[in-house]
């Protein structure tokens, strides 16, 4: 079981890692991470790993969606090395998003990402979303259609 004072630091990191990816301060969102960053976006099977991906992909996300943010975030220390993040994430679609133009319209989602831990630094963020239900919401549904192989 991990000290108090542990969790707490940990606590303390996602609020900077959170905040950072809110303010695109991208040096900051590195900076939580134990010198290697790791995202899995798990419905899209996507894998960013290492600087120059994560960077890409935040950069990506935030053309599409430069208000991205989290709201209503709650965090659960589910054992000694993960910390699980429940939270809305909500954006509005005005720069181009997967290579089309953007609709203006907005969305909100619930999702949780799975944070691993070595000590106070995250090792990996593992996202989970209703992908779909955003796609709708920002009326970009043909974007979740099956494409011919």
């Amino acid at each position: 079981m991990i000290s108090d004072e542990l969790r707490q630091r940990r606590l303390d990191v996602l609020e900077v890692h959170f905040r950072s990816e809110v303010d695109h301060d991208w040096d900051t969102c590195l900076g939580t991470f134990a010198g290697h960053p790791h995202y899995e976006i798990m419905p899209t099977g996507q894998v960013h790993d290492g600087d120059d991906a994560v960077l890409a992909y935040h950069r990506n996300q935030r053309t599409a969606f430069p208000d991205q943010r989290h709201e209503n975030a709650r965090f659960h220390v589910a054992d000694d090395d993960t910390v699980i993040a429940e939270f809305d994430l909500r954006g509005t679609n005005t720069g181009e998003f997967l290579g089309q133009p953007p609709t203006g319209k907005a969305f909100r989602v619930p999702t949780i990402a799975v944070f691993f831990f070595d000590g106070d630094r995250i090792t990996n963020e593992r996202v989970y979303l209703d992908v779909l239900s955003m796609l709708r919401q920002i009326g970009r549904s043909e974007l979740a259609a099956p494409r011919p192989s």
